[in-house]
């Protein structure tokens, strides 16, 4: 999530793809969002473009199913 906010965002997308396989995998986050696993991946791969409403129904899902709860924190810049 930091990559995406920093506007890295083909970083941000690669390494939410390696989480997603690392914990529930495509085809639970299809059947959870009701999306074809192939769109998905078309979303995190290298040239996908995520709406902010996708972006934010897997990243509700990513909490709901691993526990890891996300928590956004207002910092001074270095």
């Amino acid at each position: 999530m930091s990559a995406l906010l920093l506007g890295e965002v083909d970083e941000g997308r690669a390494r939410l793809r390696a989480y997603i396989n690392a914990t529930i995998g495509f085809d639970a986050l299809s059947k959870a969002l009701g999306r074809p696993p192939k769109s998905l991946l078309r979303m995190f791969g290298p040239s996908g473009n995520s709406t902010a409403e996708n972006l934010l129904g897997v990243i509700n899902v990513l909490q709901a199913e691993t526990g890891v709860q996300l928590e956004v924190r207002v910092a001074a810049a270095e």
